[in-house]
């Protein structure tokens, strides 16, 4: 009885962190940033009021990916014991799938990474042309979190192998 409990939990929190990490994205994308910009413009204080929201996304998104990789791993190996074949593993659909969606995760992270702590340090660039990268980077994200989704929900829907 344990064990669907803890199992039930541990992908309750999968879907919360990815919930945070990629309505986070949406949110900012669609909601947040232009209608600071269509409200207040590009002011000083608008950079930063914006400066300001994507560090604390940026500490929600760092928590969330590590608690995606804590829960992924016992969520990858419980949930297909017969179809997960290992990391990276392409040997069957399901396992491609999950490495697939594994590559897209690690590119988000790497866009993360790149917007959240590298870009900022740029010096050499000038602040419109900084802007303009983390908004297309930004977008990148989106779209390889939509992606993301697609494959969890293909990932569930995945048959089992007939005996």
């Amino acid at each position: 009885m344990a064990e669907p409990l803890v199992l039930g939990l541990v992908e309750f929190l999968h879907n919360l962190f990815t919930t945070l990490w990629i309505g986070g994205l949406f949110t900012l994308a669609f909601i947040v940033m232009p209608s600071i910009k269509k409200t207040l413009g590009m002011t000083p204080e608008t950079k930063q009021l914006t400066g300001a929201i994507k560090t604390r996304l940026n500490k929600i998104v760092w928590i969330s990916i590590v608690g995606l990789f804590v829960t992924g791993i016992p969520l990858s190996v419980s949930n297909s014991p017969d179809l997960f074949t290992g990391f990276l593993s392409f040997s069957n659909t399901y396992s491609s799938l999950l490495s697939i969606k594994h590559i897209v995760v690690i590119l988000m992270v790497a866009i993360v990474a790149v917007r959240g702590n590298i870009l900022p340090k740029m010096a050499s660039l000038p602040p419109s042309k900084n802007e303009k990268i983390s908004a297309l980077l930004m977008m990148a994200n989106v779209v390889l979190g939509v992606v993301v989704l697609l494959l969890s929900g293909l990932l569930a829907t995945t048959p089992l192998p007939t005996p």
